[in-house]
This record gives structure tokens, C-alpha cells and sequence, in this order.
């Protein structure tokens, strides 16, 4: 019994949202590809850090805008460093979360 809710509760953690860890994203200009780590609230007017694959360091910038497309974000952003705006296309987040999935009977909840 303990082993088979060890296994639900296994599964249901690997099934998580992949945007719980980082958000992805490519920069079309400057060719390169992009990460937003968890913990940036990505928010017109917030900073940000990103990690730009090209380059091989973390950037710090503000966010300028968020335009919503059918399959992904673009986040215009100002960066720090380079004094330069980018344009991010951002995969578009699984609009789901860990929290928002119902309950299964018979286990305890893990918030």
C-alpha cells in the first residue's frame, strides 16, 4: 500500500510543469539561446537575470514589454551589460501548475 502511493506520488512529481525549473527562450538577433531561471518574476518594469548560451555568462536586464503569441512570449528586455534592448522569444509556459492538479483520494496532499 505505502509503495504504490510512493509510486503515484512519484509519478505525479515527474509530471510537473518544466517552467517550475526554467523558461526557455531564443534570441533571433543575436542567434543565441536563452534561459530565465526560476525565481525571476518576469513582469514589465521588473530586472531580471537571464543566462545567454551564447555568450557563456548569466546578463541582468529589465524587462520592456511582453507581447503574447500562439506558441510563445516575447519579452523585450533591456540589457545591463550591453546598454542594448533584446528581444527574447520565450517558449509559452504550460498554463497548468503542480498546485492547480486535483487531488487523488486516499493521499495525502503535498502542499
Amino acid at each position: 500500500m505505502v509503495k504504490a502511493k510512493v509510486v503515484v506520488i512519484s509519478v505525479i512529481l515527474s509530471l510537473a510543469p518544466a517552467c517550475a525549473l526554467a523558461w526557455n527562450g531564443y534570441d533571433y538577433e543575436s542567434g543565441s539561446f536563452v534561459e530565465i531561471e526560476k525565481g525571476n518574476l518576469v513582469r514589465t518594469g521588473r530586472d531580471i537575470e537571464y543566462y545567454d548560451y551564447k555568450n557563456g555568462e548569466y546578463r541582468s536586464a529589465t524587462v520592456d514589454s511582453m507581447r503574447s503569441g500562439p506558441g510563445s512570449v516575447e519579452v523585450e528586455v533591456y540589457d545591463h551589460q550591453t546598454g542594448d534592448y533584446r528581444t527574447l522569444e520565450m517558449d509559452r509556459p504550460p498554463s497548468g501548475r503542480a498546485k492547480e492538479m486535483p487531488g487523488l483520494p486516499g493521499l495525502p496532499s503535498l502542499y
